[in-house]
Formats: C-alpha cells, structure tokens, sequence
C-alpha cells in the first residue's frame, strides 16, 4: 500500500530501507494472495496495465517495445558520517520542452557504495523518438526511511550523483548494458569522482508462466560469534553475456542454521525460461550492509523442479580464494514446493469483461470547519479551484469512470445533520432516500455541493456504516454471478470514533470484491489509519476473533501526495490492480471470453 508511516520504521511501498524493512523479501512475488508481507507489486499487476489500457483505448499510444532497466552503482560518494550512504535512483525521461518525467525509483539499500538494486524500472522504448534518460542517484536519510519512496521529497536527499544517456545507446550494445560515470549537477567538468551507474535494459516477457517455489535450508555455516546467522537467499539470473542480474531475494530468518522462508512465485519475466541458470545465494544479513556469503549454488527451474520431486537436498558451495576450487558446504538447500501455473494480469480481466465499479463517502463532520469559510476544507471557492475533497473525487473517479459501463456511482455522505434534524453516518449526497446513486463524476460534484447546502457539519467521524453499505452492494453483485469489483473512495479529516467497528466491517468486507481507498485530507492525526491499512504485515482482526482474509483498505494522505508529486491517481493505479488480483486469484476466478477479449483490444 502507498501509505504515510508514522513512528516505527515500516517497509516503503514494496521498496525497503530500514533495519526492519531491510529484512523482508524484494522482487518476488509472495505465491498465496492472503500473504501480507508481500510487496506491493506482488501480485503481478503493475501500474501499466491500468495505465496503458487506458491509453489505448484513447488511441494515444503508437507501437512500442516495453523495457525493464536494472541499476547497479559502483564506488558511489559516501555521505554519511557513521556509516555509508544508503542509496537509491531515480530514473526520468528527459521530454521535447526539457520538463523530466520520472519513470521510478528503486529500493533504498543500506550502507552500501555498491549498489545492486532489485526494483526494475519499467520504460517504454519507442524506435522512431530519441528519448534522453536521466538518472539522480541519493542517499536516503534515515530520518525519512519510513515515508515510501515514490512520496519522498527529493530535494531533501543528500545528492550523490546523476548521469544521462539515450535510450537506444543501451540497447543497441550487444550485451544492452552500459556505464555511466556519474557527476554533479552541473555537468560532467571536474576531477571528482563520484563512481558510475551500469544499467541493463531487457525487453519485457509476453507469458502468464509463474512458478511457485518455496525454499529451506539445513545446516547452514554459523557466521556470527555471539548468536547463529540469520540467513536470507539472493536469486539471480545469468544473461547470454555471462553477466547475472538478480530478480528476488529472500525475507531474513533471525538467528536460525536451518531456515525455511516464505513461499516466492517467479514470473516468465524474471527467469527467462525454465533451462536458464539461476544463481542462488545464501548470505548472512548484517545491518551495516556487509552480507556474509555462507554459500551459493547454481540450478535451472528444471533442476529445482527435479530436487523437489526427489526430495533430496544439493549442498552450498564457497570458492576458495588460494586454491581456486569450490569448497563443498554441509549447508543444503532443499525446495519444498514447486508448482508452474499460468496466471492471467489485471489487463487480462479488464479486456475480457470485468468491471470496476466507484463509490465515494464523504466526510461531513464539524472538524472540516464552516463551509461557508475560506478556511473550510469544504469551501467551494467561486474561481473555481478545487478543495482536496473535490480534487480527489474528481482525480480517482475520472480514472476509474473508465471501467465502469454505465457510469452510475453511489455516492454518499457520513457525520452530518439531514434537514429533518437527525445525524446520519450514511445517507444519500443526493438528497433523494431511495435513490443512492448519481450519474458520472459530474453528478457525484453536483451532488457534494447540493449536500454542503442542505447538510449540517456535525459527527463523530464513523466508517463502519458506509463501509457495510458498500460490503451489501459489493455481496448483491455475488448473487447475480456479476464479474464486477468495487472500489470505496472515502474522504476524511478526521481521526475514528469507531475504530473497532470499522474493522468489524472490513474484516466482514475482505470476502467480498471490494477495495477501500481513504483519502485524509488536512492536517489531522491519521496514524489511526495504520491500523486500517495491513501493509505492516498484521492483519484486521474483528471483535470476535476473525481474521481478514485479505488487506482490502490502501490509505493516502493528501498532504504526501502533494508534498511528494504523486498524484492520487498514480497511488491508485499503482495499488489497485493487486488488491484485484488478491480477490480473483485466491478465488481460481478465470478471465471470460479471454480470446475474444484480446482481439477486440488489439483493434482498439
């Protein structure tokens, strides 16, 4: 989830940097959907599936070929006093006006000047445009290691470096990898050296191949003198060129010679075919970034497929440095699970018939302050510019509108007085009783504003009605076999009166196919909404025990996202296709139609 961190150190957004963070399994994807320490683009679905169905659909993009750029820096400027730099990059696209158009970022690592990250960026390469790539390197203070990376102010990074190139310059080397010398931001004059960027561009993988594996260990070497190793595998893929790139590694298992780590689900992407060699290594984690190799190995799927089904274990290797030979561990690895599956994207649902359904709740209690006001959150300003309400109504459901085929959207209101006297926490922003719903994004703003005229501010802040509400509709749909998923947009201020209610209701809801997206706007306390939101790994728990089946709640606080230049938009697009793919996947639901599907999008 994109979220805004409070207090104790949390992982970024699938990227990690703190001690705790720095602990948890990159790049691989988690292989069950109820997994909640699995990173945010674990599911498979990635921000450009949304994104480029939505262009196409606009006739707005021309052929091209999809890439994905690996980042390994070397010798980078040491910024930190204590310890090395804690690094991550920051990759744009240099457009015709000579604006900079970020394309991602990596994971920060720690205390490394030799960077090796796993985050892929994901670029699109065009034949006939010359596209300038720009790349900032910058060391991650720790004071901001809790805020997720894509909401990170840049400016308040120590620089480390940049460089440029163009895109066709890597990709048509024959090994498509090239190395930058990094310098300052004005230019390349000077003696300094501030180390260089080797990136990788590889033409992304058409396959819904994934492969779930799981891995353990027995007897690993002991690398630490006071306690046991905790140890953690690094996987990596081996190019035509000779050269490895890694695709995942591991969480860490603390304190433990005989590990056995989460489930990982490979993509086609990531190891290329099933004969391709992987490098798998074991380290001994260290928080000061110096991992402790306890040994390596090297076997294709095929011979990890094989040792699951003989159940028989292949011993760790450590090349000697006197000798030259391989030094034969103790330690062996053992593969537990193998299972190949085929596994169909959001994009594949999408074009083949599913829809995504909006609803919005609004926030109508008195701590918004007098509408009437200037300084109200609900102040409909006469010039017509937006207040963060109308900003993220309009932001997310013009984009979600799109999915949606007839464009009629529940739309109500929590926290406020109706004009017959009574405090509602979910009555209908039309004004109407037996009529929930508005036509299109247009309806939903009328709507707002005839309700800020007709209903008094009031309270407590309560969620558990509305997210009820939409749990019946989002159920009703079951009954008739619909293939539609829900997205709940609540806007809010403030801080919960009914917390544990709230989770009642999702908890109740994660069965369902719905998603709940709150936007805090203002300058409210909204640690609160850590709790909603699981990505810390502990999931909602109801008053009677339940468990959620699944994290359905993504949590943006306006403040970060313009603090951070990412729109609400982008943190939706970016999280939703995998909240969606957590529902489907764990249900076995097939995309329908989907031959017929992906004719119709080719000729879009």
């Amino acid at each position: 989830m994109i979220r805004f961190l409070q207090g104790k150190k949390k992982k970024m957004g699938g990227c990690f940097s703190d001690l705790e963070g720095g602990k948890e399994g990159i790049g691989g994807a988690q292989a069950m959907p109820t997994d909640f320490n699995a990173p945010n683009n674990s599911a498979g679905a990635g921000p450009n599936d949304a994104v480029d169905l939505f262009y196409r659909s606009r006739s707005q993009l021309p052929l091209f070929t999809q890439l994905e750029l690996s980042l390994v820096g070397s010798n980078l400027r040491d910024r930190d006093i204590t310890s090395k730099s804690d690094p991550m990059a920051v990759v744009s696209l240099k457009k015709s006006d000579g604006r900079l158009e970020e394309l991602g970022r990596t994971e920060v690592i720690l205390n490394t000047l030799n960077p090796t990250w796993i985050s892929k960026i994901t670029v699109t390469y065009q034949f006939e445009i010359v596209q300038p790539l720009i790349f900032h390197l910058y060391d991650v203070d720790t004071q901001y290691h809790h805020i997720p990376v894509k909401m990170l102010n840049l400016k308040d990074q120590d620089f480390l470096g940049e460089s440029s190139c163009v895109l066709s310059e890597i990709v048509t080397k024959q090994s498509r990898s090239l190395t930058l010398n990094l310098h300052n931001k004005y230019g390349p004059g000077g003696s300094r050296n501030l180390g260089t960027l080797t990136v990788l561009a590889e033409e992304t993988i058409s396959s819904r191949s994934v492969v779930d594996v799981a891995f353990r260990c027995t007897n690993l070497d002991n690398k630490d003198l006071f306690s046991k190793s905790d140890p953690f595998l690094r996987i990596s893929r081996i190019l035509e060129s000779g050269d490895s790139v890694p695709i995942c590694k591991t969480e860490v298992i603390d304190n433990n010679l005989n590990p056995i780590w989460k489930p990982l689900s490979l993509s086609m992407q990531q190891f290329g075919s099933k004969d391709n060699p992987l490098i798998i290594e074991c380290f001994d984690f260290n928080s000061n970034g110096n991992h402790v190799l306890i040994g390596k190995l090297q076997k294709s799927l095929v011979q990890l497929e094989k040792l699951y089904q003989e159940r028989t274990g292949v011993n760790f290797v450590l090349p000697s440095s006197n000798s030259g030979h391989e030094k034969v561990l103790k330690g062996q690895l053992f593969v537990d699970r193998f299972y190949e599956k085929e596994q169909f994207s959001f994009l594949d649902y999408i074009s083949s018939g599913f829809e995504l359904n909006f609803m919005v709740a609004v926030d109508f209690t008195a701590s918004n302050r007098n509408p009437r006001q200037p300084d109200s959150l609900h102040y409909i300003d006469p010039t017509g510019r937006l207040n963060s309400y109308q900003r993220a109504i309009i932001e997310v459901g013009e984009v979600i509108q799109f999915y949606d085929s007839d464009k009629r959207f529940p739309a109500w209101g929590f926290g406020g007085r109706k004009p017959d006297g009574t405090v509602s926490h979910c009555f209908n922003l039309s004004g109407n009783e037996t009529e929930f719903e508005v036509g299109g994004i247009e309806g939903i703003m009328t709507a707002y504003a005839s309700a800020l005229r007709n209903v008094s501010l009031s309270g407590p802040t309560l969620f558990g009605q509305v997210v009820d509400r939409a749990a019946q509709i989002a159920g009703q749909s079951l009954s008739y076999h619909e293939n539609k998923y829900y997205i709940l947009l609540i806007i809010t201020d403030g801080v919960l009166s009914d917390l544990q209610e709230t989770k009642n209701a999702l908890v109740k809801a994660s069965d369902l196919p719905l998603s709940v997206l709150i936007v805090g706007v203002g300058d409210a306390d909204f640690s609160q909404m850590e709790i909603l939101d699981a990505d810390n790994g502990n999931r909602l728990e109801s008053s009677t025990g339940r468990m959620a089946t699944r994290d359905i709640v993504q949590f943006v606080p306006m403040r970060e996202v313009q603090r951070g230049e990412v729109s609400v938009v982008q943190a939706l697009l970016e999280e939703l296709p995998g909240q969606f793919l957590s529902y489907v996947r764990s249900r076995d639901i097939k995309p329908c139609n989907l031959h017929g599907a992906h004719t119709s999008l080719s000729n879009s």
